[in-house]
């Protein structure tokens, strides 16, 4: 008899999707991949500690065959073949429609870092997909304003992200062991939906986050080899576009474009991931690591540039998909100049990413959609991707990928100000349900908060000097934290102000660097 437990309060609906069926099929998965997940993220720190250590990452010599050989990836099914506009956004039910009829070619349904795992959203995200998949979803709100998808009309293709391989979901139990968020999303999913997407022309399309190594690749890969054939479904079924948002998949993005060859799909620029792994890989490397103000490092920036051009070059190279990073931009309908430059940026953005080779981009915003489709069917025309370009001019070397000396820019007051600024309004935001917030006219996920809290950490163990010619130590941390709360005491609720202030002190300040302000920030809700 499987140990099975539910540890939560009941969310409507909820046995629709937490059948005994499907959580024992999820069972399933944790009771064959478990050990391997704790074995493959408990080898992280070390390979880090050595990077930081020696300040170098390198292209890895073991697997040089692979980078030298003759292969590709599965063709993509019809309905993946053009992405040249994908919106992003978390499953909560009235965003889903507005994704869904946004006129996107994709909606990465998000299940993690714009979601806040609470219980009720990660079961209710479940339900919410479950009912896109039939084409049912309808919500009403509580002015009694209607949504459903739009007749007549194509919807976005469903492209779900789950949690990252290092977070676990303490509401359900395996044999007394929390289990594994990715697998409880990924499980859910494919188990209610995998079918009824084949019998719609569709299928199982996946975006998975946070991977370090090909051999978490190759372990997603063995994961949906067993899924498939647990349910009787085709192998090769599946496919998975595989954010390289971690320093060391930079490294490694041929090889695990390999690992999942028979299920691959294309690998995304995650540019605000990318930079926080930077600086938590190398974040005791010493001062050349030290990055800029965040506004100050932009796609143009040396190493961004290798980054984002070697990865198209892999990608056309194996006949992957490149698919460029998010415009987190939200137009202001009540300040059109705000929205004027947002929509400018929006359009350079997108109009290097076509140029560069990307097959297209994400956008935060069913606004944005028309700007990326125009600057990629610019480039595209008629075409559905530019698989055939094939950027045999790019050579990128290990030195280029982490030249972060390079970037042009400072470190000032007003920099270390937005980082807490920023930092505290999106820790409040996620303690109270919602991942995906509105500040300062962006859409900010999880990677905005690790990105502020991650190069406060840096600056102040670096003893990096701004503009004012004040030195970033703990104590002034902690003075601009004191002023930010006080800031904010009429802006944000009391009940997650406070949290959020002491949590970003912690995540920023601790002595022993947190690898995810996710894991503590957790155990808080």
């Amino acid at each position: 008899m499987v140990d099975i437990q539910v540890l939560d309060e009941r969310v409507e609906r909820s046995e629709e999707i937490l059948t005994p069926a499907a959580l024992e099929f999820v069972a399933g998965l944790h009771g064959r991949f478990a050990d391997r997940r704790d074995e493959l993220v408990a080898a992280r720190p070390a390979r880090r500690a050595e990077a930081s250590r020696t300040g170098v990452l390198d292209f890895l010599a073991e697997t040089r065959e692979v980078r030298e050989s003759d292969w590709r990836v599965a063709a993509a099914p019809d309905d993946l073949a053009d992405r040249r506009v994908e919106i992003t956004g978390p499953t909560e039910r009235k965003m889903a429609i507005n994704a869904l009829n946004s006129g996107a070619k994709v909606w990465l349904a998000d299940l993690e870092d714009a979601n806040t795992p609470h219980w009720t959203n990660v079961v209710s995200g479940q339900v919410n997909l479950a009912d896109a998949v039939r084409g049912t979803i309808a919500y009403t709100s509580p002015e009694g304003k209607s949504y459903a998808l739009a007749e007549g009309a194509t919807p976005a293709v469903i492209v779900m992200r789950p949690r990252g391989w290092h977070l676990d979901e303490r509401h359900l139990t395996f044999e007394g062991r929390r289990w594994i968020g990715a697998l409880v999303d990924f499980g859910l999913y494919f188990f209610h939906n995998a079918k009824a997407l084949l019998e719609r022309g569709s299928g199982p399309y996946f975006y998975l986050p946070k991977m370090e190594s090909h051999l978490e690749a190759r372990l997603w890969n063995d994961v949906f080899v067993h899924a498939q054939d647990a349910l009787d479904i085709p192998r090769g079924t599946v496919r998975a576009t595989v954010l390289i948002e971690t320093i060391p998949a930079a490294f490694e993005m041929e090889e695990i474009l390999y690992e999942l060859r028979d299920h691959a799909s294309g690998l995304n620029a995650g540019r605000w991931d990318y930079l926080f792994s930077l600086i938590k890989y190398f974040r005791d490397a010493g001062p050349e690591f030290v990055l800029p103000d965040r506004n100050d490092v932009t796609m143009t920036a040396p190493f961004m540039r290798a980054y984002t051009e070697l990865l198209v070059r892999t990608c056309h190279r194996r006949g992957a998909f490149a698919m460029g990073g998010m415009a987190a931009f939200i137009p202001n309908r009540r300040d059109p100049e705000v929205t004027e430059k947002a929509l400018a940026k929006v359009h350079e953005d997108k109009r290097r990413e076509a140029g560069d080779g990307f097959d297209g981009s994400w956008v935060a915003h069913p606004d944005l959609v028309s700007i990326c489709d125009e600057e990629f069917t610019a480039v595209l025309g008629e075409r559905p991707n530019q698989l055939d370009r094939l950027r045999e001019d790019v050579s990128v070397t290990a030195s280029q990928l982490l030249d972060v000396k390079a970037t042009p820019g400072a470190a000032t007051e007003a920099g270390l100000r937005a980082a807490v600024d920023v930092g505290v309004r999106y820790l409040a935001s996620w303690l109270s349900g919602n991942g995906a917030a509105a500040i300062h006219n962006l859409m900010e996920d999880a990677a905005t908060a690790e990105i502020s809290r991650s190069q406060v950490w840096q600056w102040v163990r670096n003893g990096v000097v701004l503009d004012t010619g004040a030195k970033v130590t703990t104590d002034l941390v902690r003075d601009v934290l004191g002023e930010t709360r006080t800031a904010l005491a009429d802006v944000l609720p009391e009940e997650f102000l406070t949290p959020a202030v002491e949590l970003f002190e912690q995540v920023a300040l601790a002595d022993e660097f947190p690898d995810f302000l996710t894991l503590p920030a957790y155990e808080r809700i």
